[in-house]
């Protein structure tokens, strides 16, 4: 589920609000344009960076943003497509059909082999999922074997060595998006306010997310030897987990977060597979300070996340040192706010995927695909004599790669650096439907 903060609080808003509210997000005509006719391959004129069309199929999606998309070697990258699974050759940003298979969808590149791990849900009787399945399907031939099936819950990562898989497990569903769902986006949450007005897309969303966490339903954080099929619990509680991530190095270490709405939550934690080593990495010091959308540097040593103190009004990409307990704050102006944040392989560049003016931020121009050079600002010869204990600062140098314009936040770019660190693919609906997109670090 991904996760957006929003610039509305629930204190105003009744347990009625949940209600949907169906005429709020009434579908648009389901006409799309044909893809042949939009973009290509062009350069920003507002940038002088060169943007790429990778996908050829409306409603095209690239991965999550810390979900693996890249093969090892550097030579591939997968998306989802209506077609099937779609995997395409990184030198010439050609893509081409992995699979076909029905209802597969892309979970995560393995950071060891040429296998994409896939998953797909059966259904019920009553339509809703009653199970998932989890395939290996190999990058080169695209031979699908399953490896797990009928799993109660839903599988989110794989770890460093292949051996295991991860997910949560929650006593009963509750579902965050009843009512239609809008075309073009990552669905639609529908509520209406006290007055019985629709509130709306963030406000919804906001109020869905509240009611869920209130619901205080019993859930689990479990394992999945890949090559045994043992299920084993690693921590359970009736706080809402969510975002199970593996460390990209080791094996053993998880995160996850305690979800809600970011200022009723400490919400990321780590933990061993073991169940041991539990611990908030995050806890705030006021009252409506927030942290969130929580990823692994790819060396596995740092975690990074969102940071605001308080909520909607200072904004920090903060980091965190797993071996050292070391934390570094990068703070970021209102406008460069991202709803996801990246960095690449070597840990020298951060990016970020802008936001529009109903978000947090409340940008007036935020809507951009971001590059950010990290910069401390405390290397001036005055430090404080326990300098070494304290929070060290920097800040964000950004550099504007894409106009988003005329993209909808209602879906998110959910922005990626490729192996090299030369592009960043994101998802976008800049030309209305979906489609996988890739922008050059340098300008052309």
């Amino acid at each position: 589920m991904n996760k957006r903060q929003f610039l509305f609080g629930t204190a105003a808003l009744t347990a009625a609000a949940v209600t949907p509210a169906l005429a709020q997000n009434a579908a648009p005509p389901a006409v799309q344009p044909d893809p042949s006719t939009l973009p290509k391959d062009w350069i920003d004129k507002n940038t002088g960076h060169r943007v790429v069309r990778i996908s050829t199929e409306n409603d095209s999606r690239s991965l999550y943003f810390h979900d693996n998309a890249f093969t090892g070697d550097g030579k591939w990258m997968v998306y989802d497509s209506p077609s099937g699974i779609m995997k395409v050759d990184l030198a010439t940003w050609t893509p081409s059909l992995l699979t076909a298979a029905r209802g597969w969808r892309c979970l995560m590149v393995s950071r060891t082999r040429p296998i994409l791990y896939a998953r797909k849900f059966s259904m019920g009787a009553d339509g809703k999922p009653s199970g998932q399945e989890i395939a290996a399907i190999d990058i080169n031939t695209g031979t699908v074997k399953t490896i797990a099936r009928d799993i109660k819950g839903g599988i989110t990562t794989v770890n460093a060595d292949d051996s295991l898989l991860a997910g949560t497990w929650a006593q009963r569903s509750y579902d965050l998006q009843p009512g239609p769902k809008i075309a073009g986006t990552d669905g639609g949450y529908n509520a209406v306010g006290p007055d019985g007005k629709p509130l709306s897309f963030a406000a919804a969303k906001e109020v869905r997310m509240a009611d869920r966490l209130a619901q205080n339903i019993p859930m689990e954080i479990f394992t999945l030897d890949i090559k045994t099929g043992e299920r084993k619990v690693v921590t359970a509680s009736t706080d809402w987990l969510n975002h199970v991530q593996f460390s990209p190095t080791d094996p053993h270490r998880l995160m996850y977060c305690h979800e809600g709405p970011w200022h009723s939550v400490d919400r990321v934690w780590t933990i061993r597979t073991d169940g041991s080593g539990k611990a908030n990495v995050h806890k705030r010091t006021m009252n409506m300070e927030i942290a969130g959308h929580e990823f692994f540097s790819f060396d596995g040593k740092q975690l990074v996340y969102d940071l605001q103190t308080p909520r909607g009004e200072d904004f920090w990409l903060a980091t965190f040192d797993l071996e050292t307990k070391k934390r570094v704050w990068y703070h970021m102006e209102r406008d460069e706010w991202s709803v996801h944040f990246q960095i690449t392989r070597d840990g020298k560049l951060y990016a970020g995927d802008g936001g529009d003016e109903e978000m947090v931020a409340r940008a007036k121009n935020g809507k951009w695909i971001y590059l950010f050079r990290p910069e401390i600002i405390d290397d001036l010869g005055v430090s404080a004599p326990n300098a070494a204990d304290l929070i060290r600062p920097g800040v964000l140098r950004s550099e504007k790669l894409v106009t988003m314009k005329t993209h909808d936040y209602r879906t998110e770019p959910n922005l990626q650096f490729t192996p090299d660190g030369a592009w960043l693919v994101f998802r976008s609906n800049m030309h209305g439907p979906i489609h996988v997109y890739a922008v050059a670090i340098a300008a052309a």
